[in-house]
């Protein structure tokens, strides 16, 4: 007899272990519950179905707590869109996918990180298009307007402290577990706040760069992002004050235009250029050897997993096509329609810190060569 709530207390296992990365959540005596009760209902699979149905309440129970857990692990659900619930149909459908694959390509996008607190671009009623007239910096802009570039300084050296401080969920920690497990084999995110890294993921390419690292356009001087912040508080003292909690999908904020005015931006230390964040700005191409690297990572792989990305901007888009073209089954969470649905074997639309941790792994699960 098939028992599909024996995959919510795999679930249930994972976050408490994924949890205790993050906080205690009261949840010791519950532990000891949910230990007793993995046990009957696995003893209730060779029992009759009269036990089976009994064991039907504690799962309703379970959900509610995992619901709670899952929530839980979120540091902020508020610029996350409306959705409905998880569609049980669906969601075994993805848990058969993700049974057949071996070595999965996983490419994440701002869906995941709104999760964190972070806001995105494109997310209905929520995402800066949305609510703001504002868009983000264009590469030409910045290249060639100093004004541009003074004012995304201004507003990224008052952002900073907020966007650095960003946590990964329960999204980033469980794809870290699966790649420790073997599961997956490589990550290409969409996002550039190193949430991934930061949970513990190795294999990893940002494919739109790094908000946590700055360059220089003229020579080959690089600075860590947090290393540069001393030096902006030094050049411009008047902004020590400012802060904001209303952050941006770039990890800048709103300034008047007279705190702009007045902010000071230092050249490269080296040759005098005009230093930028090692990001692909809107207008900008990404690295052909990236992309590349990234075909490769496909290549090696037999199954591809896109998480919180609605597929819109084509330099994520060209690995569906080329998943396609390879014969790599495919499979996306998203709340919202993507662009590569009609490619997909299943899309889920539902929150992807509520999926993954539905989802559990066979036992012997191996580490990636």
């Amino acid at each position: 007899m098939k028992m599909p709530f024996i995959n919510h207390l795999h679930c249930f296992c994972n976050i408490v272990r994924q949890e205790s990365m993050y906080k205690n959540f009261f949840i010791t005596s519950f532990l000891s519950r949910a230990t007793h009760l993995r046990t009957f209902l696995t003893v209730s699979k060779s029992n009759s179905i009269t036990q089976v149905k009994r064991s039907l309440a504690k799962k309703k129970l379970l959900n509610s707590r995992l619901q709670l857990w899952s929530h839980k692990a979120c540091s902020n659900l508020a610029f996350v869109p409306k959705h409905g619930p998880c569609p049980d149909e669906l969601l075994e459908k993805l848990q058969d996918f993700i049974n057949e694959a071996t070595r999965i390509f996983v490419l994440t996008g701002a869906g995941i990180s709104t999760e964190s607190g972070i806001p995105d671009y494109r997310s209905e009623g929520v995402g800066l298009y949305a609510t703001s007239e504002k868009r983000p910096v264009q590469f030409k802009d910045f290249v060639n307007k100093a004004a541009v570039r003074q004012s995304y300084w201004a507003r990224n050296y008052v952002g900073w402290p907020k966007f650095s401080s960003f946590k990964p969920n329960i999204t980033h920690v469980t794809l870290a577990d699966w790649e420790k497990q073997g599961k997956v084999c490589h990550i290409v995110t969409q996002n550039v706040d190193a949430l991934h890294q930061k949970a513990g993921s190795v294999k990893v390419t940002e494919l739109h760069g790094s908000a946590h690292m700055v360059h220089c356009m003229h020579c080959s001087y690089r600075i860590r992002r947090a290393e540069l912040q001393p030096l902006l508080t030094s050049l411009n003292p008047h902004l020590v004050h400012l802060s904001s909690q209303q952050i941006r999908p770039d990890g800048d904020v709103e300034l008047s235009m007279d705190a702009v005015a007045k902010f000071v931006v230092p050249p490269c230390p080296d040759c005098g250029g005009i230093l930028k964040p090692y990001v692909v700005f809107f207008g900008d191409n990404v690295p052909r050897s990236r992309v590349e690297a990234v075909k490769e990572e496909l290549r090696r792989c037999d199954a591809l997993l896109a998480l919180g990305t609605s597929l819109q901007v084509y330099s994520a888009y060209r690995f569906i096509l080329l998943a396609a073209e390879l014969g790599v089954p495919m499979a996306a969470v998203n709340i919202g329609a993507t662009r590569g649905d009609a490619l997909l074997r299943v899309r889920v639309p539902a929150r992807c810190g509520h999926v993954l941790p539905l989802l559990h792994l066979a036992r012997d699960a191996r580490t990636a060569a």
